[in-house]
């Protein structure tokens, strides 16, 4: 099981995040922290910038944690380096060495697809997901916003 953010930390890199962008600090609920983090640091690499490091980290992380929860299991191992990664899919459980069902992406690309701004196979066809193995698939559990 992923271990929970904090919300206080994540709450934290999004103002900074804010700031940085030149925007006031956010002031909406502490459930509404983390797809708020996803959604300005979706929206700082869709305008050319470079999100904050902790802030990028907290949204990759938030929904890779959110895949996992959705689609449990250790069939397919997702990774976003260099913030994280999460096994999931129900099916064979993989114990040793590198997983037969590997995707890999990006932090941008993993953020445009798991809030539905890039499609699966739209994504696999361009390059910007490598997906090996025969369950290396996520379009029935994307989005996840």
């Amino acid at each position: 099981m992923p271990r929970r953010l904090d919300p206080a930390q994540v709450r934290q890199a999004l103002d900074a995040q804010l700031a940085d962008l030149g925007r006031t600090p956010f002031e909406g609920p502490d459930d509404a922290v983390a797809d708020t983090c996803v959604r300005v640091v979706l929206g700082a690499y869709e305008a050319g910038l470079t999100p904050l490091k902790e802030a990028a980290r907290f949204a990759v992380r938030h929904l890779l944690e959110r895949l996992a929860a959705l689609a449990p299991g250790r069939t397919v191992e997702v990774r976003v380096p260099p913030y994280a990664a999460v096994q999931c899919v129900a099916g064979p459980r993989h114990t040793r060495g590198t997983p037969p069902n590997v995707i890999e992406t990006d932090p941008a690309t993993w953020l445009e697809l798991a809030t539905g701004g890039l499609s699966w196979s739209d994504a696999v066809a361009a390059g910007r997901v490598s997906a090996s193995g025969s369950r290396a698939d996520l379009s029935e559990h994307l989005p996840l916003m």
